[in-house]
């Protein structure tokens, strides 16, 4: 079975803006596309050396899972929204099935981003679109290790806003787009402080709040809290799955 990678939300170009910037934006969207600090690419790499070896055995694990699971592509890239708007291709493990349809979360997202509801997942009970193990491989992110090839082309960093899906960009107001002041992460913020608790509006604060606080002693804390947030959604989606009567779930935005 060949390990291609598929592509998704494939319209436009890959580096395209999609904010309109203003006056006081117009020199920081015209930069590559991300605005990483010095100290932050400096984190980024030394964290890539460390943790390199334990990468490189769990991603393959991983690949076997997707490869023995369901046919199809073991990657796929998808089109995301980072820093000031730009465009890129965002690589993760395929987890779908390979002729899934993708609909149901185009009008998830808009019902989301609409209601004051906590941000459960879309997959939280058994989804048949999902690759076996696929649920598990969600929630302890690790579907989302080959974003360390974002992270070495300098368009993702390992802590910071996840990057959205340009049909969700599309419904951002702009107090919301702020969040784009920030290169986007593996985690973040939100992430550490209830993600799926916490409603739609209240992820965008907390991912301004970080693109204005971003620091190397903040970051340090996030990647240590990242560990028992992944543990604790791995509890909630086993807690969810035993629960039938509990309200449908919603869109996950990440």
């Amino acid at each position: 079975m060949s390990m291609m990678i598929s592509s998704e939300f494939t319209a436009g170009s890959p580096g395209k803006i999609l904010v309109r910037p203003d006056s006081n934006r117009g020199v920081a969207a015209k930069r590559s596309a991300s605005a990483l600090p010095f100290w932050k690419r400096v984190m980024d790499m030394a964290l890539l050396l460390v943790l390199a070896p334990g990468l490189l055995i769990v991603g393959g694990a991983v690949a076997l899972v997707v490869m023995c699971g369901s046919r199809g592509p073991v990657f796929y890239r998808q089109r995301r929204v980072g820093y000031m708007g730009r465009e890129f291709l965002c690589y993760k493990f395929r987890t779908m099935q390979a002729d899934a349809d993708c609909q149901s979360h185009r009008e998830h997202v808009q019902q989301l981003m609409e209601a004051e509801v906590p941000m459960t997942k879309l997959d939280a009970r058994k989804d048949p679109r999902l690759v076996p193990l696929g649920a598990l491989l969600r929630a302890t992110g690790l579907d989302e290790l080959p974003q360390v090839i974002n992270i070495i082309r300098g368009e993702m960093s390992f802590v910071g806003p996840r990057p959205c899906i340009p049909y969700e960009f599309e419904h951002y107001k702009p107090w919301q787009r702020r969040r784009f002041n920030a290169t986007p992460g593996l985690t973040g913020l939100w992430q550490v402080c209830g993600k799926n608790r916490t409603t739609f509006n209240e992820m965008i604060r907390l991912d301004i709040e970080y693109s204005e606080r971003q620091s190397p002693g903040l970051d340090s804390w996030i990647i240590l809290k990242t560990f028992p947030a992944l543990l604790q959604q791995c509890l909630d989606m086993r807690a969810g799955k035993r629960s039938p009567a509990s309200a449908t779930p919603s869109a996950s935005m990440g």
